[in-house]
């Protein structure tokens, strides 16, 4: 099974860039599960029932969400009724929605397990290992492969979590930071990781805003409203593909779309200036 993970969907240029390519992208990429975070879709803060059925008729299968699930007041009441969807299963019981779902593919049922970290987030929730083996105990039984979205601030919570999964799961993936991460790996056991999958929407911005705005936020500390950026939409996330039936991820590999530039072309290369030729003094005897 390969499945194509997308980083934090921000707003509607996150919407768009996902609407013009990802039928494409998954087709050409062979994949059979596509799964993203969808708590920024809407406007850059929660998400809503419309914008969910956008995201699924781009071409999305799972949508996972995170702390800012609640923004969008409507949600609360239209969660329940969305299919293909679930929000961090540590949150307080009580509140609606699953804390997982199975997609089925090429006969393959896979368990999508969302949770939410601890450390830096301020939205109530239960430890996210202990809930992880509760549940994880219950999908095991019915799910031939587990993919975990933990949505969470720091990378040693999200490490630990990769290996406190180790071997349990079949992929850990961090989300909620919006930048890409370097390393993904395969864990001793099996278990392929990823710290952050990074974000899907403008490129040029600070996490998905306006840099500008952050910026002077940064420098006299007065509150702004930080909008949506716009200009160089990415798609940022990853491929995994799973050996079923030995339980176990074989590859994970970082997926940006269009891939960035981090080098000048030869056209672009500035021609530098040519050291004048001096003449050399006579030395006098």
């Amino acid at each position: 099974m390969r499945i194509l993970f997308i980083g934090d969907v921000v707003g509607k240029p996150g919407r768009k860039i996902l609407s013009e390519n990802l039928k494409r992208l998954r087709s050409e990429n062979g994949v059979d599960v596509v799964i993203c975070n969808g708590e920024n879709s809407a406007g850059g803060n929660g998400i809503t029932r419309n914008m969910a059925e956008e995201l699924f008729r781009s071409g999305v299968d799972a949508i996972t969400l995170g702390d800012h699930l609640w923004d969008q007041r409507c949600f609360e009441y239209e969660i329940d009724s969305i299919d293909g969807i679930c929000r961090p299963a540590n949150i307080p019981e009580k509140n609606p929605g699953k804390g997982f779902i199975i997609v089925e593919a090429c006969g393959i049922r896979l368990g999508v397990l969302n949770l939410l970290g601890q450390t830096l987030v301020k939205i109530k929730s239960d430890c996210p290992f202990a809930k992880a083996d509760k549940i994880l105990k219950k999908m095991s039984k019915f799910c031939d492969a587990i993919f975990v979205d933990f949505h969470a601030e720091t990378s040693s919570e999200k490490m630990s979590m990769g290996w406190h999964l180790d071997g349990r799961v079949q992929a850990v993936v961090g989300t909620h930071t919006h930048i890409p991460t370097a390393d993904a790996r395969i864990l001793p056991n099996g278990t392929a990781y990823l710290s952050d999958a990074g974000m899907t929407g403008p490129w040029n911005s600070c996490l998905g805003r306006d840099y500008k705005m952050v910026l002077q936020k940064f420098l006299d500390g007065r509150p702004r409203a930080f909008g949506v950026a716009e200009g160089e939409d990415r798609i940022c996330g990853c491929i995994i593909d799973i050996d079923v039936p030995a339980k176990r991820a074989v590859s994970i590999e970082s997926f940006i779309y269009p891939p960035m530039k981090n080098k000048l072309s030869p056209e672009e290369i500035p021609s530098l200036p040519r050291k004048r030729k001096t003449k050399k003094s006579p030395v006098k005897k």
